[in-house]
Protein backbone atom coordinates (compact mmCIF):
# COMPACT_ATOMS: atom_id res chain seq x y z
CA UNK A 1 0.00 0.00 0.00
CA UNK A 2 1.42 3.36 -1.06
CA UNK A 3 0.87 6.23 1.37
CA UNK A 4 0.70 9.38 -0.73
CA UNK A 5 0.81 12.97 0.46
CA UNK A 6 -2.90 13.22 -0.35
CA UNK A 7 -3.71 10.25 1.89
CA UNK A 8 -1.58 11.69 4.69
CA UNK A 9 -3.40 15.01 4.43
CA UNK A 10 -6.82 13.37 4.64
CA UNK A 11 -5.86 11.22 7.62
CA UNK A 12 -4.34 14.15 9.50
CA UNK A 13 -7.35 16.32 8.76
CA UNK A 14 -9.71 13.68 10.15
CA UNK A 15 -7.65 13.61 13.35
CA UNK A 16 -7.55 17.42 13.55
CA UNK A 17 -11.30 17.76 13.01
CA UNK A 18 -11.88 15.19 15.76
CA UNK A 19 -9.61 17.24 18.03
CA UNK A 20 -11.93 20.21 17.50
CA UNK A 21 -14.90 18.10 18.62
CA UNK A 22 -16.38 17.63 15.16
CA UNK A 23 -18.18 14.53 13.91
CA UNK A 24 -16.25 13.88 10.72
CA UNK A 25 -18.19 13.28 7.51
CA UNK A 26 -17.44 13.88 3.85
CA UNK A 27 -18.76 17.44 4.06
CA UNK A 28 -16.37 18.09 6.97
CA UNK A 29 -13.38 17.16 4.82
CA UNK A 30 -14.67 19.30 1.95
CA UNK A 31 -14.82 22.29 4.29
CA UNK A 32 -11.51 21.68 6.06
CA UNK A 33 -9.45 20.87 2.96
CA UNK A 34 -11.18 23.29 0.55
CA UNK A 35 -11.61 20.59 -2.09
CA UNK A 36 -14.62 19.49 -4.14
CA UNK A 37 -17.17 16.94 -2.95
CA UNK A 38 -16.31 14.49 -5.79
CA UNK A 39 -12.61 14.65 -4.83
CA UNK A 40 -13.48 13.85 -1.21
CA UNK A 41 -15.71 10.96 -2.29
CA UNK A 42 -12.87 9.40 -4.29
CA UNK A 43 -10.41 9.90 -1.43
CA UNK A 44 -12.77 8.24 1.05
CA UNK A 45 -13.11 5.23 -1.26
CA UNK A 46 -9.33 4.86 -1.47
CA UNK A 47 -8.81 5.26 2.28
CA UNK A 48 -11.56 2.76 3.04
CA UNK A 49 -10.11 0.30 0.51
CA UNK A 50 -6.73 0.59 2.22
CA UNK A 51 -8.31 -0.03 5.65
CA UNK A 52 -7.19 3.37 6.93
CA UNK A 53 -10.69 4.63 7.78
CA UNK A 54 -14.11 3.26 8.66
CA UNK A 55 -17.31 4.82 7.33
CA UNK A 56 -20.49 4.24 9.34
CA UNK A 57 -23.92 3.84 7.77
CA UNK A 58 -24.78 7.47 8.61
CA UNK A 59 -21.54 8.68 7.00
CA UNK A 60 -19.38 9.24 10.06
CA UNK A 61 -15.69 8.70 9.30
CA UNK A 62 -13.25 7.36 11.90
CA UNK A 63 -9.62 6.30 11.68
CA UNK A 64 -8.59 2.67 11.94
CA UNK A 65 -5.54 1.90 14.11
CA UNK A 66 -3.38 1.97 10.96
CA UNK A 67 -4.87 5.29 9.86
CA UNK A 68 -4.47 6.80 13.30
CA UNK A 69 -0.83 5.74 13.44
CA UNK A 70 -0.13 7.62 10.20
CA UNK A 71 -2.09 10.68 11.36
CA UNK A 72 -0.28 10.71 14.71
CA UNK A 73 3.13 10.48 13.05
CA UNK A 74 2.30 13.39 10.77
CA UNK A 75 0.88 15.49 13.61
CA UNK A 76 4.03 14.92 15.66
CA UNK A 77 6.25 15.95 12.73
CA UNK A 78 4.11 19.01 12.09
CA UNK A 79 4.46 19.98 15.74
CA UNK A 80 8.24 19.59 15.70
CA UNK A 81 8.61 21.57 12.47
CA UNK A 82 6.55 24.45 13.86
CA UNK A 83 8.81 24.55 16.90
CA UNK A 84 11.92 24.36 14.75
CA UNK A 85 10.75 27.30 12.64
CA UNK A 86 10.09 29.51 15.66
CA UNK A 87 12.70 28.36 18.18
CA UNK A 88 15.63 27.89 15.79
CA UNK A 89 14.85 30.13 12.82
CA UNK A 90 12.76 32.82 14.50
CA UNK A 91 9.83 32.72 12.07
CA UNK A 92 6.75 34.59 13.30
CA UNK A 93 4.47 32.24 15.24
CA UNK A 94 1.40 33.00 13.14
CA UNK A 95 3.21 31.92 9.93
CA UNK A 96 4.61 28.55 10.95
CA UNK A 97 1.50 26.38 10.49
CA UNK A 98 1.40 26.85 6.72
CA UNK A 99 5.15 26.29 6.40
CA UNK A 100 4.93 23.10 8.46
CA UNK A 101 2.08 21.86 6.26
CA UNK A 102 4.51 21.84 3.34
CA UNK A 103 7.57 20.49 5.15
CA UNK A 104 5.96 17.72 7.19
CA UNK A 105 5.80 15.35 4.21
CA UNK A 106 9.50 15.68 3.44
CA UNK A 107 10.94 15.07 6.90
CA UNK A 108 12.74 11.75 7.30
CA UNK A 109 12.66 9.65 10.45
CA UNK A 110 16.34 10.49 11.03
CA UNK A 111 15.70 14.23 10.83
CA UNK A 112 12.67 13.86 13.09
CA UNK A 113 14.88 12.16 15.71
CA UNK A 114 17.37 15.02 15.46
CA UNK A 115 14.56 17.52 16.05
CA UNK A 116 13.44 15.61 19.14
CA UNK A 117 17.03 15.58 20.43
CA UNK A 118 17.34 19.33 19.87
CA UNK A 119 13.90 20.50 20.96
CA UNK A 120 12.54 17.78 23.24
CA UNK A 121 9.31 15.91 22.62
CA UNK A 122 6.79 17.34 25.06
CA UNK A 123 6.68 21.15 24.72
CA UNK A 124 3.66 22.90 23.25
CA UNK A 125 3.82 24.31 19.73
CA UNK A 126 3.92 28.10 19.09
CA UNK A 127 0.11 28.14 19.14
CA UNK A 128 0.03 26.48 22.58
CA UNK A 129 -1.21 23.11 21.32
CA UNK A 130 0.19 19.92 22.81
CA UNK A 131 1.88 17.12 20.90
CA UNK A 132 -0.45 14.70 19.13
CA UNK A 133 -4.22 14.56 19.15
CA UNK A 134 -6.30 16.53 21.65
CA UNK A 135 -10.01 17.13 22.17
CA UNK A 136 -12.27 19.73 23.78
CA UNK A 137 -13.10 17.23 26.54
CA UNK A 138 -9.40 16.63 27.25
CA UNK A 139 -8.76 20.38 27.35
CA UNK A 140 -11.55 20.86 29.87
CA UNK A 141 -10.10 18.07 32.00
CA UNK A 142 -6.86 20.09 32.10
CA UNK A 143 -8.81 23.08 33.43
CA UNK A 144 -9.16 25.00 30.17
CA UNK A 145 -12.23 26.59 28.62
CA UNK A 146 -12.93 28.51 25.39
CA UNK A 147 -12.70 32.28 25.68
CA UNK A 148 -16.37 32.57 24.67
CA UNK A 149 -17.25 31.24 28.16
CA UNK A 150 -15.31 33.98 29.95
CA UNK A 151 -17.13 35.97 32.62
CA UNK A 152 -16.71 39.66 33.49
CA UNK A 153 -14.05 40.19 36.12
CA UNK A 154 -12.15 36.98 35.42
CA UNK A 155 -8.37 36.98 35.10
CA UNK A 156 -7.29 34.53 32.43
CA UNK A 157 -4.18 33.25 30.68
CA UNK A 158 -4.24 32.36 27.00
CA UNK A 159 -3.18 28.72 26.59
CA UNK A 160 -3.83 27.67 23.00
CA UNK A 161 -5.27 28.86 19.69
CA UNK A 162 -6.86 27.27 16.64
CA UNK A 163 -3.95 27.23 14.23
CA UNK A 164 -5.44 26.35 10.83
CA UNK A 165 -6.74 29.86 10.10
CA UNK A 166 -3.91 32.22 9.09
CA UNK A 167 -6.19 35.29 9.02
CA UNK A 168 -7.40 34.50 12.53
CA UNK A 169 -3.82 34.15 13.80
CA UNK A 170 -2.78 37.45 12.22
CA UNK A 171 -5.86 39.12 13.73
CA UNK A 172 -4.99 37.72 17.17
CA UNK A 173 -1.35 38.72 16.84
CA UNK A 174 -2.39 42.24 15.92
CA UNK A 175 -4.65 42.31 18.98
CA UNK A 176 -1.84 41.10 21.21
CA UNK A 177 -3.44 37.71 21.86
CA UNK A 178 -1.00 34.77 21.92
CA UNK A 179 -0.19 31.90 24.30
CA UNK A 180 0.95 33.10 27.71
CA UNK A 181 -0.77 36.50 27.54
CA UNK A 182 -2.73 37.45 30.65
CA UNK A 183 -6.20 38.90 30.14
CA UNK A 184 -8.73 40.69 32.32
CA UNK A 185 -12.32 40.28 31.15
CA UNK A 186 -14.05 43.66 31.18
CA UNK A 187 -17.39 42.79 29.57
CA UNK A 188 -19.08 40.18 27.39
CA UNK A 189 -21.94 40.50 24.95
CA UNK A 190 -21.38 41.64 21.38
CA UNK A 191 -17.90 40.21 21.44
CA UNK A 192 -15.44 40.41 24.29
CA UNK A 193 -13.86 43.47 25.85
CA UNK A 194 -10.56 42.57 27.47
CA UNK A 195 -7.49 44.19 28.94
CA UNK A 196 -3.97 42.86 28.41
CA UNK A 197 -1.60 44.90 30.54
CA UNK A 198 -2.47 48.53 29.77
CA UNK A 199 -4.07 47.70 26.42
CA UNK A 200 -7.82 47.39 25.94
CA UNK A 201 -8.87 44.79 23.35
CA UNK A 202 -12.18 44.08 21.66
CA UNK A 203 -12.56 40.65 20.04
CA UNK A 204 -15.33 39.69 17.65
CA UNK A 205 -17.75 36.95 18.84
CA UNK A 206 -16.46 34.41 16.27
CA UNK A 207 -13.02 34.45 17.92
CA UNK A 208 -14.22 33.19 21.31
CA UNK A 209 -14.45 29.47 20.46
CA UNK A 210 -10.98 29.48 18.85
CA UNK A 211 -9.04 30.62 21.93
CA UNK A 212 -8.61 28.37 24.97
CA UNK A 213 -7.79 29.93 28.32
CA UNK A 214 -7.40 29.04 31.97
CA UNK A 215 -8.18 30.98 35.13
CA UNK A 216 -5.11 32.71 36.49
Amino acid sequence: MRITISKENYLKTIAEAESEGETVKAVTLTRWLHVSAPAVTMAIKRLKRDALIRVAAEGQITLTPAGREIASRLLNRHHLIERMLTEIFGLEWYKVHEEAEQLEHAVSADFERKLVERLGATHACPHGNIVGMDSPAARRQRGLKPLEEALPGESLVVVSLFERDRKLLEYLDGAGIRPGVRLEVLSVGDGLDLRAGHTRIHLEPAVGPKVWVKLE
